[in-house]
Order: structure tokens, then sequence, then C-alpha cells
């Protein structure tokens, strides 16, 4: 028997360390060659660590939410006869597998509710039962159903077949008694150690507000000719993808950035530079299973309404499955958060560091008003509205250009044959 020290790889270009976020294994588990060990998160991406060997786990690095240095130990395991120089070879040499997970934008938009963070590792217990390994469930979810003694096989999955968290807290409910909790009834404490995306948001965002002086301004916009021309661009789409209100706005967006280019940019404050971007390269927060991503569209001002509802669902698809590649979530210069239906009468949100502005659209509400006629009498009329917030860096954009802004998107938006012309 020989012991194979198995170093933490090589994951990346400039990556000098790796945080632990989840183990697949435990010592004392018997592992085979390719066998899936643990999963690392790098600024970059969360990563599938794999073993070059067959053979017993005898010791591990640390614990769920460990930084392990790249070149330091990260397991050992013990193999029958003497390690093969190739074993040797690739465990220094290889890369890693493609992550199963989404790699994490580098600095998240904050507005969504994030899903819970996993609990820290569990202490070494009987592997799952089958049952529990062909449920389709993020390793989080997989990670407090371990800590709770939940049986994944047991819970109903949403209609698309996964498991989220949600589905076990409702597990929890119903078993607690039946149906709901009993009235009076208090739950368990539950410690949950930030670690992986959920511990990058929180660093992002702390950054941001302890190194952005932010402010917010809110204008209400009348959609109704909006969404109007919306139903009617939808009705003669054909083979098109339908059009939500994101390309809409996203295209009164890139047609005033050229006369308002402190709003599309990103600052070095310990450079001291602030970079105007010439393309508007739009981060989109959108919400996964694993926490709060911002997948970019790129060149968005050279793109029809077509084209951004097609990159804005291909993205979005993408960054919930896993499939996002790292310079998909990382470069924008200018950032967009919407809840949709959720999102409130107005929002503040927080700015995606190093850029200088982020844009809430609220949600459409309707509401009677009093509508100016031709001949200069009003009536009262049911319209849609809606509020849109910026947030902005104060160092970067003045108030009077924030508020400038978002005035001339209100007249696009309320007049949207303008969207449409050149």
């Amino acid at each position: 028997m020989a012991k194979f020290t198995f170093n933490m790889p090589d994951v990346g270009e400039g990556v000098a360390e790796a945080e632990i976020v989840e183990w697949h294994v435990k010592v004392g588990d018997t592992v085979s060659e390719d066998q899936h060990l643990v999963d690392v998160m790098t600024d970059k991406a969360t990563i599938d660590i794999e073993s070059p060997v067959d053979g017993t786990v005898v010791e591990v690095a640390g614990e769920v939410g460990d930084v392990i240095a790249v070149g330091s130990m990260l397991l050992v395991v013990e193999v029958e006869g003497e390690v093969s120089e190739e074993a040797e070879e690739e465990a220094s040499t290889s890369e890693p597998a493609p992550a199963s997970e989404p790699a994490p934008a580098p600095e998240p938009a904050p507005t969504p509710a994030p899903a819970p963070a996993p609990s820290p590792a569990p202490e070494p217990e009987p592997a799952p039962a089958p049952a529990s390994a062909k449920v389709l469930a993020s390793p989080a979810v997989r990670q407090r159903a371990r800590d709770l003694g939940i049986d994944l096989g047991e819970v109903k999955p949403a209609d698309d077949g996964r498991v989220r968290h949600g589905d076990l807290d409702q597990f929890l409910a119903y078993n607690s008694g039946g149906g709901f909790a009993p009235a009076g009834q208090t739950r368990t404490d539950e410690p949950i150690k930030v670690i992986g995306l959920r511990k990058r948001i929180a660093q992002n965002m702390s950054a941001a507000k302890r190194n952005i002086p932010h402010f917010t301004y809110v204008e209400e916009c009348d959609v109704t000719a909006l969404e109007a021309m919306r139903a009617d661009l939808n009705n003669a789409r054909g083979s098109k993808p339908k059009l939500t209100m994101l390309p809409l706005l996203i295209s009164a967006f890139c047609k005033l950035i050229p006369s308002y280019p402190m709003i599309n940019a990103r600052y070095d404050d310990e450079a001291g530079v602030v970079t105007r971007h010439g393309s508007v390269h739009l981060g989109m927060a959108t919400q996964t299973d694993n926490g709060l991503m911002v997948p970019v569209i790129r060149d968005a001002q050279a793109r029809n309404l077509w084209q951004l509802a097609n990159e804005i669902g291909r993205l979005a698809n993408a960054a919930r499955d896993g499939s996002a590649k790292s310079e998909e979530l990382s470069g924008s210069t200018l950032t967009v958060t919407s809840l949709g239906p959720l999102g409130g009468v107005a929002t503040t949100p927080v700015i995606n560091r190093p850029e200088v502005a982020i844009i809430g659209p609220n949600r459409i509400i309707e509401r009677p008003m009093f509508v100016r006629q031709p001949d200069g009498s009003e009536r009262i009329e049911k319209r849609k509205l809606m509020n849109i917030s910026i947030s902005c860096d104060h160092r970067v954009v003045d108030g009077f250009d924030a508020a400038s802004f978002i005035q001339d998107v209100k007249k696009l938006i309320e007049t949207p044959v303008l969207l449409l012309s050149d």
C-alpha cells in the first residue's frame, strides 16, 4: 500500500487559491479514477475536481468554506502498490473537469432575494440512498438535505423535476405534523455557513456599499403605448422569440447612452481612472438556484429587439443550467436588474462595482390617471404605469445627469415608435 498526495491543481491563469464549496467524498470512502471528489470555487468559476487514482481516502485538506492554495495538499489517497508516474503527472498537470454548477459573476447586482446558502460539511455518514442520487438538485440542496437527514427521493420536485430549497421547506413543514407546522411551534435554529457564491455576493456587495457613494433616482413612466406596441410586435413575430418588456427598455437605454457616456462607464478608484465605454456590454442580473449571477449581453447597442430577446433567453438559461462560459459572466459596463412582477413600487439597487450605474425597472401597475386630450381638456383613463430606478456612483455621475437620462428614457418609452427609428 502507498499513500498518494493529491495537491490542489492549477485551475486557471492567475488563480492562486480556491474555496472548498462541497466535498463529494469523506475519509474512509473508496474512490476510483476520474471520480468526482470536490467542488471548488475561484473568483472566476466553480470547478469539479476528479481523482487521478483508485484508492481509499485517508485525509482531506479542510472543511467547506476553507480556502486552499494551488499546489497545497487537497487530499491523500491510499492506493494499492506504487503510484504510477502517469498518475503523478496527471495530478500535477491535468485541467479540472468543467463545472457542473454555474460560475459566479465577479460582482453581481443585489436586488433579487438569493437562494439560501449551503450548510457546513457534515460529519462522516453513510452514502445517500441510490434514489436520491437520481434526483435533480443543486449541490447546495443536496448538502442541506443530507444535513437534515432527508431522502431527496421522497421530496416532491418542481414542475421541471428539480428539487429546490423551497421544496425542502414544504417537505419539512408537511412532515412536522401534517400540512403546516402547528401554531406556536418554533423552528429549530439553523446556523448556515456563508460559503461559495453566497460568500462572493456578500463580499462584492460589502465592497460596493463601502466604496461607492450611492444615490438613487426614481421616475414614473406611462408604458400603456409601449405595452400595446409590444403586443402588436408579438402578434406578428412569426418564428421570432416572444418580446418581454426588457428588450424594449434595453433598446431605449442603448439609444441614449451616446448622449450620456458617464452612465456606461467603469471606475478604477485605485488608479483614479474612469473609462467611458463606446459599446454597451449589458449585465443582466439573473436569479439561479445557486444565487445571483450577471450574464452579459455583448454589444447590446448593435442588436435589434429580436436579437436582444434571443440573447436574453439564451444567457438566462445558460446561467441557470451551469453552461455559461466565464467570458459570458464578466466585463459588463452597465447592469439592469428586474424582479418582473415581484418588482414592487420602487427599488434602490446596489451598483455592480466597478460599474457606475445600475438600472432597475419595477412592476407595471394599472391605475386611473388624468390624461390630456387633443382639445386641451382632461379625462380619467386607466393607464399602465411603471417606475424606473437608477442607482449611480456620485463620484462619477451627477444627480442632474442621472435624472436627465431617465427623463429622456421616459420620453422614448412613452412615444415608443421612436424606438424603431434610426
